[in-house]
């Protein structure tokens, strides 16, 4: 199959920022690249939708056969049978989430030792070397994030703040509310919430008027943030809240517009999704590979982004 003009072009382009060239490269006329991806979020969720969109468009540019798969809900022995899955049906590359090493390690390693590339995205930077995988796309650590959080919300003239963890039992929600509260000290505390707007809004509303001296909250995901902020709306109290998350989306880049929200992290995850199904072709096709990590984030959205992310947000970029 010929590769138009345009296509060559990007790859081109793309390839020379990775430290690779495409110069005088053949067109391959074999069976397409095999890719598997298996996450712990589904795509219709916010954030993992953009995931799967970056995935999606680097299928197309590449001409590869992609598979995204997910759990209905956050279920790792699900997650470890999809793995197993893709081992047995030997794909030729596997791009994974790691949300928890303990119950995933024996699936992933297995895909590994089989001789299969596998490049971790969102989660799960510290199994690249224990496990032999070949790199991590994603952010720098949650714990990181969850400490300058911290920081940007004392910086606003938050004294007492909270995180609020959608997604309990997740490590890397965990990891994110330990690196708030350790930069919080004892003016910090977390609380669980979850994606449902009314169960988020009895917990947020009952736990902050439990704690009045509590003015500043992180959420960890846009749909939660937004479940918030319309809670808080709602009581007439948003106001007195400063408030920040993880994870740009149209939830609640209306609310940034309008200052209701300080500020959000973007991982910018449309490159975790496009740019391992980019490498793993070429990885099959030629063997080429970047060396290092790359990191997307996390990039600091505030009011002044809010109208160029909001037109890329309609194409399900940001």
């Amino acid at each position: 199959m010929g590769v138009s003009r345009t296509k060559m072009m990007a790859l081109c382009a793309l390839t020379l920022g990775l430290g690779t060239s495409l110069a005088a490269m053949p067109v391959s006329a074999e069976e397409p690249v095999r890719l598997a991806v298996v996450t712990h979020g589904q795509s219709s969720d916010a954030y993992w939708g953009v995931v799967k969109k970056g995935v999606d468009d680097a299928a197309a540019l590449m001409g590869a056969e992609v598979s995204y798969q997910a759990p209905q809900t956050t279920d790792m022995v699900a997650m470890a049978r999809m793995i197993d899955a893709a081992v047995s049906q030997k794909v030729d590359g596997l791009v994974v989430s790691i949300p928890d090493a303990t119950a995933l390690e024996k699936s992933v390693k297995a895909a590994a030792d089989a001789g299969i590339p596998v490049i971790v995205i969102d989660s799960g930077e510290d199994q690249v070397a224990k496990l032999g995988l070949k790199l991590f796309v994603g952010t720098t650590s949650y714990y990181e994030q969850g400490m300058r959080a911290a920081q940007q919300l004392q910086a606003a003239g938050v004294t007492k703040g909270v995180c609020a963890n959608h997604e309990v039992g997740n490590l890397v929600n965990e990891s994110a509310c330990d690196g708030f509260l350790k930069a919080m000290g004892e003016n910090g505390d977390r609380v669980e919430v979850s994606l449902d707007p009314t169960d988020t809004a009895a917990r947020i509303k009952a736990y902050l008027t439990a704690h009045p001296d509590v003015t500043g909250i992180l959420a960890l995901g846009a749909p939660s943030a937004a479940n918030i902020v319309a809670a808080l709306r709602d009581a007439g109290t948003l106001a007195n809240y400063k408030i920040g998350h993880f994870d740009v989306s149209g939830d609640t880049l209306p609310a940034l517009g309008k200052g209701e929200i300080l500020f959000s992290f973007d991982s910018q995850q449309y490159l975790m999704g496009y740019l391992p199904v980019v490498m793993l072709t070429l990885n099959a096709k030629y063997g080429v590979l970047p060396i290092n990590n790359i990191y997307t984030g996390p990039n600091p959205v505030t009011t002044a982004d809010v109208e160029k992310i909001t037109a890329l947000s309609k194409k399900g970029i940001r």
